[in-house]
C-alpha cells in the first residue's frame, strides 16, 4: 500500500513509545454526541489517523489506520486491531463502515479534503464521520498552529466551518454539535 510520505509520519513513528504519556484521553461522550447524528447501530468503525488508539479505547472498539508504523504497534500492544494506511485511501471497501473519527489528527493528513472524500466513501448510508479538531481562529488554536510547526510537524488547521465545508463538497450532511478551540463536526452520509 502507498503512504503519503510527510514529516509528520516520521515525527510520530520517532515518539510512538511516548506519546500517551503527553496526550488526555479521547472523550467518548463528545464523539458519542457526534456519532448520535448517524443511524446505528455502529458495529464497524475506523479511527483515522488513530495513532495509539486513544479514540477507538474511548468507544470500546474501532480499528486504527494510521500511516506510522510506530503508532500501530502501540495500539496493538493495548489490544486494538489496527491496520497501516493512507488516510486518502483507505484500504476498506465502498459503503462498509458504520463510522468514522478522526480525533486530533485531520490537521496532520497532507490533503484533508482527500481523506474526508475517502472517509464519505466507506461510510453505508445512515454513516457517520466524526471529526474532533483544535480552530486555528481562536487564541490557544493560534498558539498551537505555531508549537507544532515549532516542533516540525507540517499540520494545516481548519476552521469548524471550513471543515463543515469540506465535509458538504463530500456529500456529507453537516452538524456542529460543539464549537471553541476543540470543536467537533460531523457528516451524515445520506441515503441512496
Amino acid at each position: 500500500m502507498r503512504h503519503t510520505a510527510t514529516r509528520d509520519v516520521s515525527l510520530f513513528d520517532r515518539f510512538a513509545r511516548l506519546y500517551e504519556l503527553g496526550m488526555p484521553a479521547a472523550d467518548a461522550d463528545r464523539l458519542e454526541a457526534g456519532l448520535a447524528f448517524g443511524t446505528g447501530p455502529f458495529e464497524r468503525v475506523l479511527d483515522v489517523g488513530g495513532g495509539t488508539g486513544r479514540a477507538a479505547r474511548a468507544l470500546g472498539d474501532a480499528t486504527v489506520i494510521d500511516a506510522a508504523q510506530g503508532m500501530l504497534t502501540e495500539a496493538r500492544a493495548s489490544g486494538l486491531d489496527a491496520v497501516q494506511g493512507d488516510a486518502g485511501r483507505l484500504p476498506v471497501r465502498t459503503g462498509s463502515v458504520d463510522a468514522v473519527i478522526i480525533v486530533d489528527a485531520l490537521h496532520h493528513f497532507p490533503d484533508a479534503a482527500a481523506a474526508i472524500e475517502d472517509a464519505a466513501r466507506v461510510l453505508r448510508a445512515g454513516g457517520v464521520l466524526v471529526v474532533r479538531e483544535f480552530d486555528p481562529g481562536t487564541w490557544r488554536g493560534r498558539g498551537l498552529v505555531r508549537m507544532e510547526h515549532l516542533v516540525g510537524f507540517d499540520s494545516t488547521f481548519y476552521t469548524a466551518d471550513d471543515l463543515a465545508g469540506l465535509m458538504a463538497d463530500a456529500g456529507l450532511v453537516t452538524f456542529h454539535p460543539e464549537r471553541g478551540f476543540a470543536y467537533t463536526v460531523a457528516g451524515v452520509k445520506r441515503g441512496d
